[in-house]
């Protein structure tokens, strides 16, 4: 059961989600691309990850890689904008993410 929930390709779909993490957090750092530098990087980040999701979806159905992708995406960014920018966050949006979280170990076993 954990090699179903662990495996090469959702290794692939957690960097791209990460890429796709610091992507969001670059972009709403560059001020609406007022600092290009921030904004172009955070382009670079994006191809990255689609292109190590492009290969995860060799081995894993797509709707699970992108569901996969997405939910981390989700979780890492609200997360990451409450920590890092500041961004409030309330008591329901912690539940949601709590819930997320269960259904990426749903969708996975």
């Amino acid at each position: 059961m954990i090699s179903n929930i662990f495996s090469f390709s959702v290794l692939l779909v957690l960097c791209a989600a990460v890429l796709d993490i610091i992507a969001n957090i670059l972009l709403a750092k560059s001020n609406g691309f007022k600092r290009k530098s921030l904004g172009f990087i955070a382009l670079i980040c994006v191809a990255v990850a689609f292109g190590l999701l492009s290969v995860a979806v060799k081995d894993l159905d797509l709707a699970v890689a992108y569901a996969l992708w997405g939910c981390f995406g989700i979780l890492g960014t609200s997360l990451s904008g409450w920590i890092f920018l500041g961004q409030k966050m309330h008591k329901t949006a912690f539940f949601g993410i709590a819930l997320l979280m269960c259904g990426i170990v749903l969708l996975r076993i």
